[in-house]
């Protein structure tokens, strides 16, 4: 059993956008993104605060836009109209979730398509799904295709099962996993028997929610499995949705949780930054 090492790959990943965002400078572009926080959700602010640290550490200049929970949703709609014309801006995040009264629909369709790093935009899911070259990829399943590859996993003809159908994570990653060549089945809540699709999957990408929803008993010798979970146990451990101690000794391929999906998610972001401020330079280097 080999560790899917995400903390190992996105530092490698990170020092080569360092050294991207140094050639931008060079050539006076100076990489920005622009972070909107809207409230005060405890789990958003830690993650604002990863994405700013994760920045710093590359040289992104990033600007934090921390809004009153009572910020109407005309109000969120002009600011990103504002960063939508600032051409020193490259990258638009809104954090989410926002506030009730806030439609998260209408706010991620108001940013610009080619500021949208994390790809939620209408035009780049468009693009994802007709295999369009080009667009921005949403960073947590580009970044587990990024890992994969990285360990020589060849994806193309693999019997692959994603459970979780949500538009942030399970639906892109079935949508990426079907463009690099395999053969997809997608597992969600309504799924009356999981087992039937995941004991014959030579891979498996879980991003359920749900502690120790797969078990040995649920899997094949030598089948690759990423944990995409994050629960947070009542001792304060965080864990992921597979039973990681039982899982591993079938696995040929495990990520952990911590360690495994997160560091790729913020190591995709920046790329997106990064890779938005060269479209501004139109030019390669």
């Amino acid at each position: 059993m080999k560790l899917l090492d995400g903390k190992e790959v996105g530092s490698a990943l990170k020092t080569k956008l360092q050294e991207q965002n140094k050639e931008l400078k060079k050539n006076g572009i100076e990489a920005c993104l622009a972070v909107i926080l809207v409230g005060e959700d405890p789990a958003s602010e830690i993650y604002v605060n990863n994405k700013t640290k994760a920045c710093e550490e590359i040289g992104i200049k990033s600007i934090l836009y921390k809004l009153d929970k009572n910020t109407t949703q005309n109000e969120l709609l002009a600011l990103i109209n504002t960063l939508n014309y600032d051409d020193s801006v490259d990258g638009i995040l809104v954090q989410l979730p926002l506030p009730k009264h806030i439609n998260k629909d209408i706010i991620l369709q108001s940013i610009d398509s080619n500021k949208d790093i994390d790809g939620f935009h209408p035009f780049n899911v468009g693009c994802l799904n007709l295999n369009i070259q080009g667009a921005f990829l949403p960073c947590t399943p580009a970044g587990i295709i990024h890992l994969l590859k990285s360990y020589d996993i060849k994806l193309s003809g693999l019997d692959a099962v994603v459970i979780g159908a949500s538009n942030i994570v399970g639906r892109p990653m079935a949508t990426l996993l079907l463009n690099e060549g395999a053969s997809v089945s997608i597992c969600h809540i309504r799924t009356k028997d999981l087992s039937l699709y995941t004991k014959n999957a030579d891979l498996i990408i879980v991003a359920a929610g749900c502690v120790n929803l797969l078990k040995e008993d649920m899997v094949k010798e030598g089948v690759i499995v990423v944990d995409v979970g994050i629960n947070r146990l009542d001792n304060g451990k965080i864990t992921g949705d597979v039973d990681f101690e039982n899982v591993s000794k079938k696995a040929s391929f495990i990520s952990p949780v911590p360690g495994g999906v997160g560091p790729m998610t913020i190591a995709m972001l920046l790329s997106n930054t990064i890779k938005s401020a060269r479209n501004r330079l139109k030019t390669d280097f």
